[in-house]
């Protein structure tokens, strides 16, 4: 099933700098692993904001949910999920 997570970033001000560095270290290797394995299909980031717009590739809503919650940045975040359907007017079959 293909998800579209649009996922706002709001770290704490008064987080301390090692801190921080080491959750932000901590969420790329976690986000990179995971478009690794094709599951975390697409990131784009959205200009002036610390924001993202992002594809997940999983078998359910459980697996989508058990990899949001995984992600260090999770506590600090405002997540917003669209399941996905291809439109019955799309000329290709996948997602070239």
């Amino acid at each position: 099933m293909l998800f579209h997570v649009t996922m706002d970033v709001n770290i704490p001000r008064d987080l301390s700098a090692d801190d921080r560095a080491e959750i932000l270290a901590r969420e790329k290797t976690y986000s990179q692993d995971l478009q690794r394995q094709g599951t975390w299909r697409h990131i784009w980031r959205i200009a002036g904001h610390y924001a993202n717009v992002s594809i997940f590739d999983v078998r359910d809503n459980a697996e989508l949910h058990d990899i949001l919650s995984g992600l260090p940045l999770f506590p600090f975040m405002d997540i917003k999920v669209t399941p996905l359907l291809r439109h019955p007017s799309a000329i290709r079959d996948d997602d070239r």
